[in-house]
């Protein structure tokens, strides 16, 4: 069962949550941060990417840059800009991006159930990401920035949370890129038991995005858990932060790629070894080739596009072979270009669907990188059967919008 806690949650004051909630910090880099909060000095950007506040040289794996983000932490809640709620609560979040609208709970979730496989997870997690993160939470005694969680969909659910957001909103805004954010603050006792009891219906959660965020924070607990002379399962730090959502209202984008260079092949060579695998033909039209369907791929080349469709011989059912991003560092990134390993090659970069194909284009146009390809989205379902069959994606596999924002809640770990 998923068992979700209730927390009292450090949130902005009501008149402050649209200037204090922040992009996550690991969508933006340090430079485009800086530029970010020019003019917002409580920006939650000041505790989540703390670096922005030092010299731009200073190491950001190094203890000052935690401290900045615990003195910015705690100068937001010194000067009220963030108050604590006195009961225990879950927050309903709601966000809006053009038709698309998406529900979820905010909520602590078990460190015990992650370590269990009851919230499971389907990318592997890297020991100095995990290391970073976990002496974030640990130093600033407090998850920051929320793990974005799934579960497969239930109606009963649903019909709670519709009821439960029928009053006025506790927040109510739309960011600088167009995104409604509404979040609702959900305390009385009883509708508290009821979100409880059914979560318990629940067999499994599901990571969609955050892996290092909630690896990190069994680590911090395991730490915290050995330390504790007076340890009790109810203790905060045995839980993270979290927003959990039915996986029919999740919007996944494609994932697309940029390699530098055909290794060493000419084009004709490098299109003659794709007719091997895919069915090539070239868009005549005077836009990108966006792919409609699985198995179908966009390939930007030389001022051309193309259509690449992946022959029957090269399918398979496995649920993590059978996936397009699989299929092509099979058969085309590691075979032909040369890239064995995705998350450590120099020579490829990864673009989100938030971007679009022009972004592809303007890429391969000037001239730093020299072939693109366009995916079709990853899909939910997709996600689910790799992580029940306890296998892995590859790295980069699905790109989630719209993305969740930090500091609308924390959750403090004691």
């Amino acid at each position: 069962m998923a068992n979700i806690k209730p927390f009292k949650g450090l949130r902005p004051v009501k008149k402050y949550a649209s200037k204090i909630a922040s992009p996550p910090y690991d969508v933006i880099n340090s430079k485009e941060a800086r530029k970010y909060v020019k003019n917002n000095p409580i920006s939650f950007l000041h505790v989540v990417k703390p670096e922005i506040d030092l010299p731009e040289n200073t190491d950001l794996y190094s203890d000052t840059v935690y401290q900045k983000g615990k003195e910015n932490l705690n100068m937001l809640i010194e000067k009220g800009y963030l108050k604590r709620d006195e009961n225990p609560s879950f927050y309903i979040y709601r966000q809006k991006m053009g038709n698309h609208v998406q529900t979820g709970i905010v909520a602590a979730a078990s460190c015990e159930e992650y370590k269990k496989n009851i919230i499971k997870k389907h990318e592997l997690t890297r020991e100095d990401k995990e290391i970073d993160r976990a002496k974030h939470i640990e130093t600033l005694n407090a998850n920051t920035g929320p793990v974005f969680l799934t579960y497969r969909a239930k109606k009963q659910i649903d019909d709670i949370i519709e009821k439960l957001t029928d009053r006025k909103p506790e927040y109510d805004f739309t960011s600088e890129d167009g995104i409604q954010h509404t979040l609702f603050v959900i305390s009385d006792p009883d509708e508290v038991s009821l979100i409880i009891d059914n979560f318990k219906e629940i067999s499994t959660l599901y990571i969609a995005d955050g892996h290092h965020r909630s690896a990190a924070a069994v680590r911090v607990m395991e730490k915290m858990k050995k330390a504790d002379k007076k340890y009790s399962p109810e203790k905060e730090y045995n839980y993270f932060l979290s927003v959990i959502f039915p996986h029919n209202q999740m919007y996944v984008m494609d994932y697309n790629r940029v390699v530098k260079d055909l290794n060493g092949n000419s084009e004709a060579e490098f299109l003659e070894k794709l007719s091997k695998i895919f069915q090539i033909s070239e868009f005549s039209e005077n836009r990108p080739y966006k792919p409609e369907r699985k198995g179908e791929f966009g390939m930007y080349l030389d001022d051309k596009w193309y259509r690449l469709i992946i022959k029957n011989e090269y399918i398979t059912d496995d649920p993590v072979e059978s996936l397009d991003v699989s299929i092509l560092q099979n058969n085309v990134l590691s075979p032909i270009l040369g890239i064995e390993n995705p998350r450590k090659d120099k020579r490829i970069d990864f673009i989100g669907g938030i971007r679009g194909l022009g972004e592809l284009e303007r890429l391969v146009n000037s001239k730093e990188y020299k072939v693109a390809f366009a995916l079709y989205p990853t899909s939910l379902d997709d996600l689910l059967s790799v992580a029940d069959a306890g296998k892995i994606m590859p790295p980069k596999s699905t790109w989630f919008e719209p993305k969740l924002r930090s500091g609308l809640v924390i959750h403090e770990l004691s």
